[in-house]
């Protein structure tokens, strides 16, 4: 017993995200929790959303068709922490000059490290997600706003990039109180995001992908041969053709939304029996 403690101690971790779209009603709680959670600066005026920085932010988006036949649907987007064709290799990671972003062996989980930005924003070229923000300003808080603010989470300075950290400062608090308490691991329900815990519908599970009594490995199904793949029918990932192996998978029973969510073209989409037409 107590070689298999030390096993599961020492496993590397893959936390990521179960996401069923069929649940999610646009309603934003996820948003407004992750804002409150990480201290996500914001201005007085957000009319100009190309300045605005989201960590998780909600796409709305539809089938196409007309009524009665329209259907809608919502996606919410935080970071998908790609593992890239190989293990750490994800498309920001790669690119960043000053090692302000990493990959994390033990968790899975992309880092960003402000103190090391100089403000390149080569990581948000190379995001295929637009996951990424630049700080354009420094965050000023309304008076009485600073009370919000959570000590837990440092406000990030002008001139960096930041991003969706799955709450990582709440793993290094359940794991620490988890030394404290002579355990061995971080149980399921001790790490939680604040977008899955706000989620009125209980359309986010998280977990660890890599720990078959997780929920989010249940929902996911990992593929014992490549357990990036799923064998879950409804379950798919943002532009999965790319490679990036994100954990953040994404549930609907509806096709045309697995389909819209891997960017096919009409003309591209499995089963298409006629070429596109020409015009001009």
């Amino acid at each position: 017993m107590k070689q298999t403690q030390s096993q599961n101690q020492h496993r590397p971790k893959r936390y990521g995200m179960a996401i069923d779209l069929d649940k999610c009603t646009g309603c934003g709680s996820c948003m407004v929790a992750c804002f409150a959670e990480n201290n996500v600066p914001f201005k007085q005026d957000e009319t100009d959303k190309l300045l605005s920085i989201t960590w998780m932010k909600v796409y709305k988006f539809s089938n196409g068709k007309k009524f009665p036949e329209t259907e809608v649907c919502y996606l919410p987007r935080p970071c998908q922490h790609c593992a890239g064709q190989h293990e750490g290799h994800s498309p920001c990671v790669s690119v960043c000059p000053a090692t302000a972003t990493d990959y994390s062996a033990d968790t899975g989980i992309v880092s960003q490290i402000y103190t090391r930005c100089f403000g390149c924003r080569y990581c948000m070229a190379a995001c295929p997600y637009h996951a990424r923000y630049f700080n354009w300003w420094d965050p000023v808080w309304p008076e009485g706003m600073e009370r919000y603010l959570s000590p837990n989470v440092s406000p990030r300075m002008r001139g960096v990039v930041e991003k969706c950290s799955f709450c990582f400062h709440r793993y290094q608090s359940a794991r620490d109180k988890a030394y404290l308490e002579g355990k061995r691991a971080v149980q399921e329900g001790e790490y939680q995001t604040a977008c899955t815990q706000a989620c009125p519908a209980g359309a986010i599970v998280f977990g660890d992908l890599n720990n078959p009594e997780h929920a989010v490995y249940q929902i996911v199904q990992p593929d014992a041969h490549d357990h990036y793949k799923s064998k879950n029918p409804n379950a798919f990932r943002l532009l999965e053709r790319l490679g990036t192996n994100t954990k953040v998978y994404y549930l609907s029973n509806r096709e045309w939304v697995r389909k819209a969510g891997d960017n096919y073209l009409a003309h591209e989409q499995p089963g298409a029996s006629h070429a596109p037409k020409q015009h001009g």
